[in-house]
């Protein structure tokens, strides 16, 4: 059964720090995309960042580029976001997903597995 598991959301104030795990289980790891995505009610669900697990190339929305880093431990195989200078904007329930890949310029994960979301809010 594959199983990903969200963690590390939490409050913090405008200009800090967050880091997001994605603990993963049930399928090959290094055999995937894995992506991270975020969504507010009422708003669609918006992909931010994802890694090519076999390769390690990785993708940035433009929303979070420069500011949030996505990275993998294939021996923990596990997947990570580490968000800096967070703003309000930022808050959302953040899910990792896989399969994921890119289309235009969009990470898409409608195919794959995902976890229950880990909720990070930002204060202004």
């Amino acid at each position: 059964e594959v199983q990903l598991v969200e963690s590390g959301g939490g409050l913090v104030q405008a200009g800090g720090s967050l880091r997001l795990s994605c603990a993963t289980s049930g399928f090959t790891f290094d055999g995937y995309g894995i992506g991270w995505f975020r969504q507010v009610p009422g708003k669609e669900r918006e992909g931010v960042a994802c890694i090519s697990v076999p390769d390690g190339t990785k993708y940035y929305s433009d929303s979070v580029k420069g500011r949030f880093t996505i990275s993998s431990d294939n021996a923990k195989n596990q997947v990570y976001l580490q968000m800096y200078s967070l703003k309000p904007e930022d808050t959302a329930v953040y899910y990792c997903a896989a399969p994921v890949s890119v289309v235009g310029g969009v990470i898409l994960g409608d195919f794959g597995s995902w976890g229950q979301g880990t909720q990070v809010t930002v204060s202004s």
